[in-house]
């Protein structure tokens, strides 16, 4: 049943994406300190790994709430059921 694996999923998601949203903060620290340095290789390549960061947390927010989606219909299918079990009685 979905509604029991709900909390550990999400909670698991919201962990990953502040980890990856603190990596990506330090990305743009490391950055402008390449940048103040006059290097200009480095923000290019913290621009690449914090894209693909920013692509990973979209993804693991879509997949965040088509669970949860999953979910609520899986209740209120449930509760519909209950409903007419307990009407028929």
């Amino acid at each position: 049943m979905l509604s029991g694996q709900g909390s550990t999923l999400f909670s698991g998601i919201n962990a990953m994406i502040g980890i990856l949203a603190a990596i990506q903060l330090w990305l743009v620290a490391a950055s402008l300190e390449a940048l103040y340095s006059n290097d200009l290789v480095t923000p290019q390549a913290a621009f690449v790994a914090s894209f693909i960061l920013a692509l990973v947390n979209a993804l693991l927010c879509r997949h965040a709430l088509s669970f949860d989606r999953r979910r609520r219909e899986e209740r209120r299918a449930s509760s519909l059921r209950r409903d007419r079990r307990v009407g028929a009685s």
